[in-house]
């Protein structure tokens, strides 16, 4: 098993445990930490959308920091197990909701809105285009995006890179809607 610590809030230093899968690529511990710095450590009251939930890092990092509900999103079956796991290690913390579906069925279909959504796809199978569309309905007026990839990104729709950042050959970023 492979794993990755919480940096921050209330489950800070505890130890997430995922199995190996195609495309699973969990955000290191230095970029989350940068991503919170950007978008301030404490989150209460927001809504977080994980999509491709992976290892869960991203998550239930936000659930550490106080977001009011998390909704983690994953398709595959050795990997939302440990997900199911993992939130049993943490005691079940009552703002996360582990959900099977496919990522862009789920965002084409939710009536839910989201303050931050976490959108790290696998890499060179063309998912952030696919979602681009679906982004919007699922995000409140003030809402912002993190993104990881393998190349950098400008914009997605209405919201625009105001940070970046590269580790390795990750480009992080996160875009907010430009007011007028």
């Amino acid at each position: 098993m492979n794993s990755v610590r919480i940096v921050g809030g209330e489950f800070r230093r505890r130890v997430l445990r995922f199995p190996d899968s195609i495309g699973l690529r969990p955000t290191p511990d230095r970029v989350r930490e940068t991503l919170f710095n950007w978008l301030g450590q404490d989150l209460h009251g927001w809504r977080c959308l994980d999509l491709f939930a992976g290892s869960g890092a991203l998550g239930f990092e936000a659930a550490s920091r106080g977001a009011e509900r998390v909704v983690m999103v994953e398709q595959a079956g050795k990997v939302l197990a440990a997900l199911h796991e993992n939130h049993e290690l943490l005691h079940k913390p009552g703002a996360v909701e582990i959900i099977r579906a496919d990522a862009l069925q789920y965002l084409a279909s939710t009536q839910s809105k989201f303050d931050l959504i976490f959108l790290d796809p696998p890499y060179g199978k063309g998912w952030i285009k696919r979602l681009e569309p679906f982004l919007a309905g699922a995000l409140n007026e003030n809402g912002a995006i993190y993104v990881e990839a393998e190349y950098e990104i400008e914009s997605l729709g209405d919201w625009h890179a105001e940070r970046h950042g590269r580790a390795g050959e990750v480009h992080f970023h996160l875009l907010r809607r430009q007011t007028v």
